[in-house]
């Protein structure tokens, strides 16, 4: 499993957990007002309010894993694909000068 799928899954595995928590609140608040002890306004501020805030740590979540995830793969001495690309090219150049130069040689 490459590094992708392994983030893939751990944020897939982290919007399944945040649904299920958005299930119980609603259902926890649903109950409050069957009983009488906070009015449907009230309850829907309550899910909001705590739904915000969940996705807010969910996103400050992922930007540290992210983060981490790079910083590892650096450590690690990966290079990033802009380096990859930039080694791509350089040695596309060097392949056409030496071309070049054979070509000089042969003629």
């Amino acid at each position: 499993m490459d590094n992708n799928d392994w983030v893939k899954q751990l944020l897939m595995f982290g919007v399944g957990t945040t649904s299920l928590v958005a299930d119980k609140v609603r259902e926890v608040s649903e109950e409050l007002v069957k009983e009488g002890k906070i009015n449907p306004d009230q309850a829907k501020g309550m899910v909001d309010d705590l739904m915000d805030h969940i996705k807010s740590e969910q996103d400050n979540m992922s930007d540290q894993m992210e983060r981490q995830l790079r910083n590892m793969l650096q450590d690690l001495g990966v290079p990033r694909q802009s380096e990859v690309d930039e080694l791509r090219g350089r040695i596309d150049r060097l392949e056409r000068q030496v071309r070049d130069l054979e070509n000089k040689l042969w003629r």
